[in-house]
């Protein structure tokens, strides 16, 4: 019988963690956050687990991102200070937030007067007081107000209204997804664009106190775009796949793979795995490298394809011929994605297992965390 305390014990596929490699991120984001004056607050939505927010505020955040209610309901478990980079819109929503518990400093990113005369209504109703960030376009073209015009009329209002603070402004550098010296004139671009809304915020007589951006691709330069004074990496805890294909990490600092068994050799030059689309996902990277996720122990062997619950391993680059219920640990190329599909993850050291977290914050219902086991 295998040792209940070890890999060889669970069930595949299954979502598991190197605590030191984990640890050690956290360590290294913390170091450069502080050296550089920035605050950090990871975004949740890669881990979704209260206990890992926790975690992160130990290594030097400052407070967290979070993306739904559901995530704010789980966070608020464990952390004070929560940013919801998301509009929220319609009843239910705002009612969520505003049932959060008093000590909670809640603070929201909205692009639209229809977005923060609703917050506003709710938070006066609530007796609550509810900080704004007026999101901006850096260039993504997915939300924002497009023009330091619009941000300013939006802080304005916000400036006016009962219930909510204007605190400042954010913005999110995704459109930013490439590796090494080719994030230079994006990141130069990016400096010029948070420069021209920060500088208009500040001559109407808004200046923003808070200027939250960042992300993980762009992390380790994040001190080069000047105004910004908080980062919101979320990947960063755990990496990926592409994250080392963008250089914002090294192989050795991935901390996640989900675990899989091999259950097909018989198509010659190809193994199959009980690992798909279910455990892994299917995003592509961002620099079109092929496969959807490598072996974490031989990068050089991809996973081709995948349909539901069959991941397709490539041999063609290897002479490894894995046998029929061999376990195998995959690299996915997006690890926030892949985790929401797990009910859990397991943190190991070595082969030994050490850790169980549920994965609260998947899903969308309200979260009762006396009630609900995941």
């Amino acid at each position: 019988m295998p040792d209940p305390d070890t890999l060889d014990a669970l069930e595949t596929p299954a979502a598991v963690v190197d605590v030191d490699r984990m640890r050690d991120n956290l360590r290294r984001a913390g170091e450069y956050c502080h050296a550089h004056g920035l605050g950090w607050r990871p975004h949740t939505k890669t881990h979704k687990i209260a206990a890992l927010a926790a975690e992160q505020v130990r290594a030097g955040a400052i407070g967290v991102t979070v993306a739904t209610p559901r995530e704010a309901e789980v966070m608020a478990q464990t952390v004070d200070d929560l940013l919801l980079a998301y509009p929220p819109l319609g009843r239910s929503k705002l009612d969520r937030l505003m049932a959060l518990p008093g000590r909670v400093r809640l603070t929201v990113g909205l692009d639209s007067a229809e977005a923060l005369e609703g917050l506003a209504d709710a938070a006066r109703a609530a007796g609550r007081r509810v900080g704004v960030l007026v999101e901006f376009d850096a260039g993504m073209r997915r939300v924002g107000v497009p023009s330091p015009e619009a941000a300013v009329a939006l802080a304005r209002r916000a400036s006016e209204l009962d219930g909510v603070e204007y605190r400042g402004a954010m913005y999110y550098p995704g459109h930013v997804r490439v590796p090494g010296a080719a994030q230079d004139a994006p990141l130069a671009a990016l400096a010029a664009t948070v420069g021209r809304f920060v500088d208009a915020l500040g001559e109407a007589g808004l200046p923003a106190e808070v200027v939250s951006g960042g992300s993980t691709p762009t992390f380790w330069r994040s001190h080069e775009v000047e105004g910004t004074t908080e980062v919101r990496p979320g990947t960063n805890i755990f990496n990926d796949r592409t994250t080392f294909e963008v250089g914002a990490c090294d192989w050795e600092q991935v901390a996640y793979s989900v675990l899989a068994t091999v259950v097909s050799t018989a198509v010659p030059g190809q193994a199959v795995i009980d690992a798909g689309a279910k455990a892994l996902a299917r995003d592509p990277l961002p620099t079109g490298t092929p496969g959807l996720g490598a072996l974490l122990d031989r990068p050089e062997v991809l996973v081709s394809s995948v349909s539901e619950e069959h991941g397709i391993l490539d041999l063609s680059a290897t002479d490894w011929r894995p046998r029929v219920g061999a376990r195998v640990r995959v690299m996915p190329n997006h690890v926030c994605v892949s985790v929401n599909l797990q009910e859990r993850l397991w943190g190991i050291q070595g082969d030994s297992i050490v850790e169980e977290w549920a994965v609260e914050g998947r899903g969308r219902a309200r979260y009762d965390a006396l009630s609900t086991g995941v």
